[in-house]
Parts: structure tokens; C-alpha cells; sequence
């Protein structure tokens, strides 16, 4: 047999408690027999290595920042440039002519493509012929100059939403030109990366999800009244948060018990808790940070009801945990949503931004056992067909 296929895996700061599912499916590679050498650009700090998942591929990641603060930096661009000058200045007209607009811009394509000379050494000293990153802001510009440097393939996973907020800003239709393949995580984010992608290149943009373990989930049982509302995410003004406090005081006016746990963290969490203690639902709402893995699973197996109001997503694989937990979802009509929640069958989809159709959802969720479950076991069912990270990753 001959050696294994080897792949170089790099993203901005990884393994982040939030990106579990690049995680999931580094694991799931490594499964099959490929060789996966993780880098990012920076490390993750200490609160998102929440588990021993984090732990161990913080322990194995190569980080860029890292090796350019050493001394070795200008050495490891001289030899990139004794190597092949061609080469070389190729990529240095490349970072020129894809750089952001300013001075800020071009002080910090400066910093990309120095941080690509790092790993484009990397990618020749370990023998990885081909480098894939996920997301496509900067540390796509850094896979794109890299694999110019090295003279390697690159493809690239395309999320959104926030790329195409300004994909002229990132120069998505250069890297969609040069990438081997781009693969995208829903339809909806297919479709707007064939905006910017050249004519006849539709073939290259494939439709690959992001996936979850459905087992390793416990799918959850439901009877009587289901008063657990549970959100998992980043707490940041694109979730939606202070909509679902608002639809929660709302449902305590008929449900009081009707209680609410946040799970995760972010630069809105002060502002949450603060709308929460405005709208007097300090008792019924618990704010309890990062969690593990395995901890977040726990709380899915503990809740009733999951809700994610946010104004903007890709295809959330929160969603996608918690339908295979076998929970109701009540989720916003937005980006990729859809395509995992259909809506009166394995969830609820609503209007981002209306506190009281958000609301009449939970409500009738909480007060519901027998649609709590059919919507429960349908949503099991769409995630073990559709969005399985064994199935994925083959892909």
C-alpha cells in the first residue's frame, strides 16, 4: 500500500470552543487514514480550551504568530527566495494586488504574507502537498500566499455570513479563482459565493456541511410540560439574544416556571445579563459561560426546547446538535437555516427580530409533549441523513 494522503488543515486560532465542528472533522480524516497537520495563526485563549478535545489539539497546532516572532523569520524568506525568486515575487504581487484598501491594509497584508513564508516552509519541510482553510477572511489570504510560495494546492471551507458582508474587502472572488475547490456548507452559501465566482466555475463550489456524532448524543424523551429553554452560542449582538429575553418574559406570563440557560460567551455577555435583570428575569435566566463538549451535551440532554434567534448564520451546527438530541428548535428564517430546519415538521422557523411570534413558538413547545417529540425525532432523524460528520468528511 502506499503512504497515506497528507493534508495540512489551518484556520485564524483553532481549536476554539466554538469551532467544534472543524474539530469533528479533522478527527474524522484522521479516522480515515489521512495525515492532518493543524496550524493556526494565533493561539486560542485559555477560557475556549474547555474540554480535552481543546487541550489535545492545542498540544499538536502549529501557530504562526509563534514562529514570526522569532529571529528565523527573515531566514525562512530568504531561502523562499533563493529557492525560487520567481516564485516569490509572484506571490508578493499577489498579497499586492489583494490587499484591503489603507495604510492599516497594507500593514496588515504585510503581516499575512509574512506569516505564509512561515508556513509555506512548513508545508515543504513536513511533504504536505495540499493545504485546506476554513473561513474566508484572513486566514484565507494567508493559505492563498502560501500556497503561491510553496507552490502547493489549496482549497478552502466557505461559512458566512460575515465573508459576504464584504467579500470585496477579502478578495473572495481571487481566492474562489486560485482554490482547488471551495466547499461550501449550505446552498445559501453556495449561492452567494457564485456571485463572485468566475463564470463555469460552478463545478468547483461543492456543498459539503459541517456535521455532528449523532451518536454520541442521548436523544431526549418528552412528557409533561417542557419549561427548559436552552440557547448555545457566541454572545454577540448577530445572536439575537436580547429578542429571545424579551419572548421569554413574554412566555412567563403563561408558563412562570419557564426558565432559560445560556451557554457560551463573547463581547455582549456584560449587556445580556444586564437586559435579563432589566426585563426581571434574573431567576429564570442562567448565563453559564464555555462549556465542553461533553458538557453541552449534558445540557442539551437536560433541556425541552432549543431556540436560536439570531439575525445572521451559515447552517448552525448548534442547530444540528440539538436535533440530534431530538429537541424542538425555534430558529430565525436566515442564511442556511432552512435547509436543516423544516419548518412544522422537525422545528419551528420564525421572523428575526419579532419577540412575540418567538415567543407563541415556545409557548406552544412548552405546552406540547406530543409535538415536542415528533418534532424532537424528525429533527434526529434530518441530522443522521444529512448532516453526519462520517458522511461529510468522506465527502
Amino acid at each position: 500500500m502506499g503512504d497515506p494522503p497528507r493534508v495540512a488543515y489551518l484556520t485564524g486560532e483553532y481549536p476554539r470552543a466554538t469551532d467544534t465542528w472543524i474539530q469533528r472533522e479533522v478527527a474524522a480524516l484522521r479516522d480515515r487514514g489521512v495525515v492532518v497537520d493543524t496550524f493556526a495563526v494565533r493561539r486560542p485563549g485559555a477560557e475556549q480550551l474547555v474540554g480535552d478535545e481543546q487541550r489535545a489539539e492545542h498540544a499538536r497546532t502549529t501557530y504562526l504568530l509563534d514562529r514570526l516572532r522569532s529571529a528565523s523569520v527573515a531566514g525562512t524568506h530568504a531561502r523562499l527566495l533563493a529557492r525560487n525568486p520567481r516564485r516569490y515575487l509572484s506571490a508578493l504581487r499577489l498579497a499586492w494586488s489583494t490587499r484591503r484598501p489603507g495604510l492599516a491594509g497594507s500593514l496588515y497584508q504585510l503581516a499575512y504574507f509574512m506569516e505564509a513564508g512561515v508556513l509555506a516552509d512548513e508545508l515543504r519541510r513536513r511533504h504536505l502537498p495540499h493545504l485546506h482553510n476554513h473561513f474566508g477572511d484572513s486566514s484565507c489570504t494567508v493559505a492563498m500566499l502560501a500556497a503561491e510560495l510553496s507552490g502547493r494546492t489549496f482549497s478552502f471551507t466557505l461559512h458566512g455570513p460575515g465573508i459576504f458582508f464584504e467579500p470585496h474587502t477579502w478578495r473572495l472572488d481571487e481566492k474562489l479563482r486560485r482554490a482547488a475547490f471551495c466547499a461550501c456548507i449550505s446552498y445559501f452559501c453556495r449561492s452567494q459565493a457564485a456571485i463572485f465566482a468566475a463564470p463555469g466555475d460552478g463545478n468547483r463550489l461543492h456543498i459539503i456541511h459541517c456535521g455532528i456524532d449523532p451518536t454520541a448524543l442521548q436523544p431526549r424523551r418528552h412528557e409533561g410540560t417542557g419549561d427548559r429553554v436552552l440557547f448555545v452560542g457566541r454572545l454577540a449582538e448577530v445572536k439575537g439574544l436580547p429578542v429571545l429575553l424579551e419572548a421569554l418574559r413574554i412566555v412567563a406570563k403563561t408558563h412562570p416556571t419557564v426558565s432559560l440557560t445560556v451557554v457560551g460567551d463573547g463581547p455582549g455577555r456584560e449587556r445580556f445579563e444586564a437586559v435579563a435583570r432589566d426585563l426581571g428575569l434574573t431567576g429564570a435566566v442562567d448565563f453559564v459561560g464555555y462549556r465542553s463538549q461533553a458538557e453541552v451535551a449534558s445540557h442539551l440532554a437536560e433541556t425541552d426546547v432549543f431556540v436560536l434567534p439570531s439575525y445572521a448564520e451559515g447552517v448552525p451546527v448548534t442547530l444540528m446538535e440539538a436535533m440530534g438530541s431530538g429537541l424542538p428548535v425555534v430558529a430565525t428564517q436566515v442564511g442556511g437555516v432552512s435547509e436543516l430546519v423544516e419548518h412544522e415538521r422537525n422545528g419551528f422557523i420564525v421572523k428575526p427580530g419579532d419577540p412575540a411570534e418567538l415567543a407563541d413558538r415556545i409557548s406552544t413547545l412548552v405546552g406540547d409533549p406530543r409535538r415536542r417529540q415528533r418534532f424532537g425525532d424528525a429533527g434526529r432523524s434530518r441530522v443522521e441523513s444529512d448532516f453526519s460528520n462520517v458522511t461529510e468528511s468522506a465527502r
